[in-house]
């Protein structure tokens, strides 16, 4: 299972557009999404989702600060860094929770991006993250929920959406 932020909707429509058009169509296309964890125990589903509810309904929509584009992937790819205080503590200690379950990926010190870009040849990334550079201006958004996900070999299914509750 796969955790994802979503992004309130401004920030989602410009990062969307962007993957859509610069990630290559390996016959699905995910929508832009920032990736909390990448594979949590299918078996452990009930008790994720558990701690998915009560972690979003007393936690703020954290702010985001989209900071700069950075290549990913050893230059196969280009991302939107997130600058995120809160995000980064709900990340830890969503992290803490799951510390058992946590593969490799997932205990590496967590760089929250949005993909926008990746699996390509180094030149075309680099061309492509030049025109992003040429025109990127920082700007700010925020999260609105945290989401769960089945990996099925290619498509993801969705599992479960927490929208965030505090005020």
């Amino acid at each position: 299972m796969i955790v994802t932020l979503s992004l309130d909707a401004r920030s989602f429509a410009r990062l969307d557009a962007e993957r859509q058009a610069l990630f290559p169509d390996r016959g699905y296309r995910l929508p832009a999404h920032l990736t909390l964890f990448h594979h949590l125990p299918g078996a452990r589903q009930e008790l994720v989702q558990s701690r998915l509810e009560v972690l979003a309904a007393r936690t703020r929509p954290p702010h985001l600060a989209f900071a700069h584009i950075r290549e990913i992937g050893g230059g196969q790819g280009s991302a939107y860094a997130v600058r995120s205080p809160a995000l980064l503590r709900l990340r830890a200690e969503m992290a803490r929770l799951w510390a058992p379950w946590l593969t490799r990926q997932d205990r590496r010190a967590f760089r929250p991006h949005v993909t926008v870009q990746n699996k390509v040849p180094h030149e075309e990334e680099r061309a492509a993250r030049e025109a992003l550079l040429s025109r990127f201006v920082p700007f700010r958004g925020s999260g609105t929920a945290l989401i769960l996900w089945h990996y099925r070999g290619g498509p993801w299914e969705r599992a479960g959406e927490w929208p965030f509750g505090a005020p």
